[in-house]
C-alpha cells in the first residue's frame, strides 16, 4: 500500500467514464487466483471488477465486466502485428467505432516492463503515448504515468501480510491516485497480466521443443516482464 498521498491532477484522467472516478486517492486489491481471471476489490473486499478471457480460435480476449457481469470493456490482442498490441473497445464492441484506446510494448524483447498506451481519440501526428506503464511487472513494482512526463496516476505494489503469506498469494495492490478513471487503470493492469501470461505459455512452449529435439524456423520474440 502507498504510504504516501498526492494532490488531485490539475486535468482528471476519464477515458472509459467519468462514473469510474473519485476526488481522493484508494486503493484497490487485484486477485490473479485463477488463470486469466482477476478479482478487483477494494480494501474491504468489495468486489469492484472482474476480468475473465474469453479467447477466440484466433485472438486472446479478456472482457472487463461490472459486479453484476456487465462488460465494460473488451481486450483484445491483434495479431499478425511485431509488438504486443492490444486493443479495448467499448461494452462487448469489437467494432473500429466503439475503441477507446490500444496499448503495445515499444520493444519486442524487454527485460523491464514499458507499455506504451495511444487513446483512439487522438488528433494530430503526434506519435507520443498519452500514458506509460514503466517498471518491474513480476516485483509488483510499477507505475502508470501520463504520457512520457513523471506525472503518476496509479502505483502498483506488493500486498503485506504478517499472518499468512497464503492469504496474499496471487494477489497485489494498487494506489488509484485521485480524479483518475480506475476502470481504465484496472483495464491496463488486465492488459499486461494477459501479455504475462502469453509470454510464460510462449516460453513453456520453447522450452518443450528444446527439450523434444525440435528446432522452429521461426522463434517469436518473448516478452520479458
Amino acid at each position: 500500500m502507498a504510504q504516501e498521498s498526492y494532490a488531485p491532477l490539475s486535468c482528471p484522467v476519464s477515458v472509459i467514464g467519468s462514473q469510474f472516478m473519485v476526488p481522493y486517492q484508494f486503493d484497490i486489491i487485484v486477485d490473479t487466483n485463477s488463470r486469466g481471471n482477476l478479482v478487483i476489490t477494494d480494501i474491504n473486499h468489495k468486489i469492484l471488477f472482474k476480468v475473465k478471457p474469453c479467447d477466440t480460435f484466433f485472438h486472446h480476449q479478456r472482457v472487463l465486466l461490472d459486479v453484476d457481469d456487465k462488460p465494460i470493456a473488451m481486450i483484445r490482442e491483434k495479431i499478425m502485428t511485431e509488438h504486443h498490441r492490444w486493443n479495448v473497445f467499448r461494452g462487448d464492441s469489437k467494432s473500429k467505432s466503439d475503441k477507446i484506446f490500444s496499448a503495445k510494448t515499444p520493444n519486442m524483447i524487454q527485460i523491464k516492463t514499458s507499455v506504451h498506451v495511444f487513446l483512439a481519440n487522438k488528433t494530430g501526428s503526434n506519435n507520443a503515448c498519452d500514458f506509460e506503464i514503466k517498471g518491474s511487472w513480476s516485483n509488483r513494482n510499477c507505475t502508470i504515468y501520463v504520457g512520457d512526463t513523471l506525472t503518476p496516476i496509479a502505483q502498483m505494489s506488493k500486498m503485506q501480510s504478517s499472518e499468512n503469506a497464503k492469504l496474499v498469494e496471487g494477489k497485489f495492490m494498487v494506489t488509484i491516485f485521485p480524479k483518475v478513471d480506475y476502470a481504465f487503470v484496472v483495464t491496463l493492469i488486465a492488459i499486461v497480466e494477459a501479455m504475462k501470461m502469453i509470454s510464460s505459455d510462449t516460453k513453456d512452449k520453447l522450452l518443450l521443443e528444446v527439450g523434444n529435439g525440435v528446432v522452429s524456423a521461426i522463434i517469436p520474440a518473448v516478452l520479458l516482464i
